[in-house]
């Protein structure tokens, strides 16, 4: 797919004093000589506080890390997950459109888009707040059919729970994400038959080793920006699973 950097651009791009913080982090975690190693972390954050990703934006991160425009273009161009047109003002739906989740259903996910948002990808609703587009595969194939949400993976879809999702984020909730049908993960759809056991139970359990890795991604900055503007440890993603806002603060550990 053709992707291209949109007609209306803003004058110039600057990061936030706490972005800026965050995105020296990110370059000091690579040697000298190195630093445009980080480029899509950066690119990613000047998309979370823009909405999209602008020129502008791509031109002051590449300054940043000391490597031609052109060369940040590349990145920006060639993954989905960056924007290079203004998207909803709420969200962007990406449905995955690739084989597996398109035998599932994608179509008709698709048609919820296409019903409840615009009848053309890359537009905006009536309200402005939601836009969509068909995208390649996002590797939760074995839970298909899926769509991304800003950061999350809404996973076993059906037609009437992503409307159903669509208005939740319109009213200004924030579902939680991961699969719809009852699963936890890709497990069995009866049910797991591996590796039951949780996480700090019985003598398997890891709870301590999980709380070290959270507590070294806060360390380093690495969070999820959720759809509400909380952060979450990158490692963590569950933190708050299950009620409404994903991301509520806390240990990390998963919970009994």
């Amino acid at each position: 797919m053709l992707r291209r950097v949109h007609p209306d651009q803003p004058e110039s791009f600057t990061f936030t004093p706490a972005n800026l913080e965050w995105a020296r982090a990110q370059i000091s975690k690579f040697p000298e000589g190195r630093q445009a190693s980080a480029i899509i972390p950066l690119l990613w954050r000047a998309q979370e506080q823009e909405g999209w990703l602008t020129l502008p934006a791509i031109e002051h991160v590449a300054d940043m890390l000391g490597v031609a425009h052109i060369r940040a273009l590349e990145v920006a161009s060639f993954y989905f997950q960056y924007q290079l047109q203004p998207v909803g003002e709420v969200t962007i739906i990406q449905i995955c459109g690739t084989t597996t989740c398109m035998i599932c259903g994608a179509e008709d996910l698709i048609g919820v888009c296409r019903e409840k948002i615009a009848p053309v990808p890359h537009t905006l609703s009536a309200d402005g707040k939601f836009s969509w587009e068909e995208v390649e595969c996002q590797g939760a194939c074995a839970n298909a059919p899926m769509a991304m949400i800003g950061k999350d993976y809404y996973e076993d879809l059906t037609a009437e729970r992503l409307a159903g999702i669509i208005d939740e984020l319109a009213a200004g909730k924030v579902p939680a994400p991961g699969p719809q049908n009852g699963r936890f993960s890709s497990e069995a759809a009866g049910g797991p038959t591996t590796l039951t056991e949780i996480a700090g139970k019985g003598t398997g359990g890891k709870r301590e080793d999980h709380n070290a890795s959270v507590a070294l991604a806060l360390a380093l900055g690495d969070t999820v920006k959720r759809i509400d503007g909380t952060e979450t440890p990158l490692r963590a993603p569950w933190l708050g699973r299950g009620k409404g806002s994903q991301g509520a603060a806390g240990d990390g550990a998963p919970k009994d």
